[in-house]
């Protein structure tokens, strides 16, 4: 990358990188990735989403880290748990709302057999922020979940074969539409991808649908996340009345996956790859 390019913004808003700071954000985004590893033999029938939660705020602290979501907006955790039907911003030790077809009482926020749940973490190490989130399901899933959940990985990962300088976010999101939508399941429309770096959340919104050519041209150095939220059933949402959990409106299953990337010269590099090669469903 040349010094003309270096630490400038696009026209669009969009920061573009020095080659310097991949190096931020892949120590950050490897921490991520780790707590997602950790994390994963916790999640056991009858575990709960608060008790993950605890653990996931323990080994951000471990690492001498900072939780990039306690006090977010007023948020107070370290990491949103989505089970089922909730499509994102699951607040950890929150009842879990019934979905159409759960057939479990569920008193408190305990895990039961065949749940499925989307763990998001995000961490700041030395300034850089690392998002990313994975599925997972506590014990057996059931096939069509199997189903959805490996949809929702490889469209998130045609999303990523679409990133390259001279493409547009519109490609991104029109690999992501047309997978999902070939294998009969929808794509949400109310919520994004985004930039980041030395910010949470930045220009531009990364969209999971849309047409080939369209939006903003991807340049080398430029930092988002891809994060696709993925449905059985039809795409619409609503948001729960705590102002942060939304579910599916029809109360079908839902799934996502999300890597921060980093544009190269030559396409994307991943900045929250799984250490133990985990990044794909883990089932316990």
């Amino acid at each position: 990358m040349t010094d003309q390019h270096r630490g400038r913004t696009t026209r669009d808003g969009i920061r573009i990188h020095e080659a310097a700071d991949f190096a931020g954000m892949h120590r950050a985004g490897a921490l991520a990735a780790q707590i997602l590893d950790d994390i994963a033999p916790h999640i056991i029938v009858g575990q709960t989403t608060a008790a993950l939660d605890a653990l996931i705020e323990g080994m951000v602290n471990d690492a001498g880290a900072t939780s990039a979501t306690i006090g977010y907006k007023g948020y107070r955790h370290a990491s949103c748990i989505s089970v089922n039907h909730v499509v994102c911003h699951g607040i950890p030790g929150g009842k879990i709302p019934k979905w159409k077809n759960d057939s479990h009482a569920r008193a408190d926020d305990s895990l039961k057999d065949g749940d499925i749940l989307n763990i998001d973490v995000t961490v700041i190490v030395d300034g850089w922020f690392g998002d990313t989130s994975r599925m997972y399901v506590a014990g057996k899933p059931k096939a069509y979940a199997e189903r959805l959940i490996q949809v929702t990985h490889d469209a998130l990962m045609v999303g990523i074969e679409a990133v390259k300088p001279g493409n547009t976010f519109g490609d991104i999101g029109h690999a992501i539409q047309a997978y999902a939508e070939a294998h009969q399941t929808s794509v949400v429309r109310d919520f994004c991808g985004h930039g980041l770096g030395r910010v949470f959340h930045a220009p531009p919104n990364v969209l999971h649908f849309g047409r080939a050519g369209t939006g903003a041209v991807l340049e080398e150095g430029m930092f988002f996340t891809i994060e696709p939220m993925i449905n059985l059933g039809r795409p619409e949402t609503k948001v729960l009345a705590d102002d942060w959990t939304a579910i599916t409106r029809d109360k079908s299953l839902s799934a996502q996956f999300e890597h921060s990337i980093g544009v190269t010269a030559t396409g994307a590099e991943i900045f929250t790859l799984s250490p133990g090669g985990l990044f794909h469903p883990t089932y316990n």
